[in-house]
């Protein structure tokens, strides 16, 4: 029974030990063996299963894939002297693990030196150009607006030309961040302006301006706006104008055929049968003439009253 104890004792403390002298790299990790805090060995960059000795040596493990780097926006002042933020990121993986462990220990160190190195350079190449530098790429021709012509009279640089661009200052900033992070076992491959601001309190001056020139463009629109309504309604006035006068004339003329061709009409048959035409009219005239509550004062010999008398 002790002996089974023992056997079964030494077993555990064997694969305890084969455990423990054995560690895997993935294809996304490199590392370092140190022992007693101390790297030893170069750096394993090879994936799959490697061996090392138990309890003595620890295995301290980086990443192999290109890593972000983002900054803090930094208040910096251009050549020019206009005060902007300036807020950029990177890319940087570990190059040298030995010499990144020995130099920095750990990511967040590095970060740290990113900082500096990243921070440092690009205020150096941001304070040695001017704003529109920073801000175009190409010289690519504007569209004329109102606001450009606005922003152009208040800045006596104006709308130039640049010799440079960000493109060539961002690659100058990586130019010389390259020649220092070597030395902490990093790789730097690319750095770029993400945004470019103006300072608190030349942003709330831009912006009123901006929205003062909005405001005098739309009250310019509505200006025009109006006046074209105005003359829309003058016209429309116009057309109806003529419209309501063509009708007009039409219906005067309509009318005065059919007053023609009436008379014509009663012409004709008062030629046919005159005291009979005159015995018509003279009934429309008793019919409009002689109604109730009408008075009429004339003498008995009118006229008017002839047909009535014959009838007696």
């Amino acid at each position: 029974m002790k002996r089974q104890l023992v056997t079964l004792a030494g077993g555990m403390l064997g694969f305890v030990l084969l455990l423990g002298s054995t560690y895997t790299i993935n294809e996304t990790e490199q590392a370092i063996i140190t022992q007693f805090g101390q790297p030893i060995g170069g750096a394993v960059t090879e994936p799959g299963l490697h061996f090392k000795l138990p309890f003595i040596h620890t295995v301290t493990r980086f990443d192999q894939r290109w890593l972000p780097w983002d900054g803090d926006a930094n208040q910096i002042t251009t050549r020019d002297k206009k005060f902007i933020w300036v807020d950029t990121y990177a890319r940087w993986r570990i190059a040298d693990p030995l010499l990144f462990f020995q130099s920095v220990r750990d990511e967040r160190g590095a970060q740290s030196r990113l900082d500096d190195v990243i921070d440092g350079e690009t205020r150096n190449a941001v304070a040695s150009y001017d704003l529109i530098e920073i801000v175009r790429i190409t010289n690519r021709e504007f569209e004329v607006t109102e606001d450009l012509i606005a922003f152009a009279s208040e800045n006596e640089e104006g709308v130039r030309d640049i010799e440079h661009g960000r493109n060539a200052i961002t690659r100058s900033i990586l130019e010389k961040a390259s020649e220092v992070t070597p030395s902490f076992g990093i790789e730097l491959v690319d750095v770029r302006i993400k945004r470019v601001n103006y300072v608190e309190e030349v942003r709330v001056k831009v912006y009123e301006r901006m929205i003062s020139e909005r405001q005098r463009i739309a009250e310019r629109s509505r200006s025009e706006g109006q006046g074209r309504a105005a003359e829309i309604r003058g016209q429309r006035e116009r057309e109806l104008k003529s419209i309501e006068s063509e009708a007009f004339r039409q219906a005067e003329e309509i009318r005065g055929r059919s007053d023609a061709e009436a008379a014509g009409i009663y012409a004709s048959a008062y030629q046919r049968d005159a005291d009979f035409y005159r015995f018509m009219k003279s009934l429309e005239t008793y019919r409009t003439a002689l109604d109730e509550g009408v008075t009429l004062v004339i003498g008995s010999d009118s006229e008017f009253l002839d047909f009535l008398r014959r009838s007696r």
